[in-house]
C-alpha cells in the first residue's frame, strides 16, 4: 500500500490534492484526528489487495494541539513498519492572502484577525512538517490542470520529482515587469514583426511570427545561450532549496518575440523532465484589448 500524508498551508490547495488523489483510486481521508492515524494505517494495510491498495490522509492546521502529537505519531508508524510518503502544499503569503478575500472564507488560525496573521502563525506551526516533507509543490503560478499534472506524475505515473516549479512568462515592458519574476531578460533587441503589416496583427503562438522570428541568427544565439544558463542556475537555484522560480521574457508588446522566445525555452526545458515546468503569455492579447476600447 502507499500511504500519502497530504499536508502544507490552507488554501495551497491541500483539498484539491486530495480530490486527483481520489480520482487516481487513493482512499482519501480529510481532517482525521491525529489520535486515529494508526488505526486508519493498520486498517488499510489490512484491506490490501482488496478493493484499496493506496490511501490518502489529510492533515492540517485544523487539528489544533492534535498538531503536536504528529510527530510522535508519523515516528511510531516508521518503527511499526508502515512507510509514508509527505506531501506539503506550499504558495506565497500574498497568493493566500488573495485567494482568501476572493473566496471570503475565514483562516482557520485567524477566525476574527487579519489573514496574513493567521497565515504566519500557521507556517510556524507547520514548520516540522515542511521539514520532512518528501514532496514540497509550490501552487503560486500553478493552474489546476497543472497541479493535477504534477500529482499524477508523482503519485501515478512515480516520476521522477523536483520540489521546484519553473514558469516561463512572456510580457511586455510598457505593461510593467512582472513582480513575482525572478529573472528578466530583454529580446527587444530582435527585429520586431510589429513593423511587418501581414504580422503585427499576428502573435508568437502562429508559425509564421514564429519563424520569422527565430529565422533571425541573433535569436536562435540568444536560445542557446539562455538554455544553456538556465541549465547551469535551476540545478543550483534547487539545491538551495528554491521551490519556485519564474523567468520572465519581456519584448516591448508582449506578443511577438518575448512570446517566441518563452516557447522556444519552455519546450527546451520540458525536454529534461526534472521539474515542473509551465509557460504563461501575460499579455499577448492586451493590443487587441486596447484597440477595442
Amino acid at each position: 500500500m502507499r500511504l500519502v500524508i497530504v499536508t502544507g498551508l490552507s488554501g495551497a490547495g491541500k483539498s484539491t490534492a486530495l480530490k486527483m488523489l481520489e480520482d487516481a483510486r487513493y482512499f482519501c481521508v480529510d481532517n482525521l484526528p491525529i489520535p486515529l492515524m494508526s488505526k486508519f494505517v493498520s486498517l488499510m494495510a489490512g484491506m490490501q489487495g482488496e478493493d484499496v491498495q493506496n490511501a490518502a490522509i489529510g492533515i492540517d492546521a485544523r487539528s489544533g494541539r492534535d498538531l503536536r502529537e504528529l510527530e510522535k505519531v508519523l515516528e511510531q508508524l516508521g518503527e511499526a513498519g508502515y512507510e509514508f510518503e509527505i506531501l506539503f502544499l506550499d504558495a506565497d503569503d500574498r497568493v493566500l492572502v488573495k485567494r482568501y478575500k476572493e473566496s471570503r472564507r475565514s483562516h482557520p488560525l485567524a477566525m476574527y484577525g487579519r489573514v496574513d496573521e493567521g497565515i504566519h502563525r500557521e507556517r510556524e506551526k507547520m514548520k516540522f512538517l515542511k521539514e520532512r516533507a518528501d514532496y514540497i509543490i509550490d501552487t503560486s503560478h500553478l493552474l489546476t490542470r497543472e497541479l493535477k499534472k504534477e500529482i499524477n506524475r508523482i503519485f501515478v505515473d512515480n516520476g521522477k520529482f523536483s520540489n521546484m516549479v519553473i514558469s516561463v512568462l512572456s510580457f511586455g515592458f510598457k505593461y510593467g515587469i512582472p513582480d513575482d519574476a525572478d529573472l528578466v531578460f530583454d529580446v527587444r533587441f530582435l527585429p520586431n514583426p510589429y513593423y511587418i503589416d501581414e504580422l503585427r496583427p499576428h502573435t508568437g503562438m502562429d508559425e509564421d511570427v514564429f519563424q520569422y522570428v527565430m529565422d533571425c541568427q541573433a535569436a536562435a544565439d540568444f536560445a542557446d545561450k539562455l538554455e544553456d544558463m538556465m541549465k547551469f542556475l535551476i540545478p543550483n537555484y534547487a539545491k538551495e532549496g528554491k521551490t519556485s522560480l519564474v523567468i520572465g521574457i519581456g519584448c516591448t508588446g508582449g506578443k511577438h518575440r518575448s512570446v517566441t522566445l518563452a516557447r522556444v525555452l519552455y519546450d527546451r526545458l520540458q525536454e529534461t523532465r526534472e521539474y515542473g515546468i509551465r509557460l504563461e503569455h501575460r499579455d499577448i492579447g492586451k493590443d487587441a484589448l486596447l484597440k477595442k476600447q
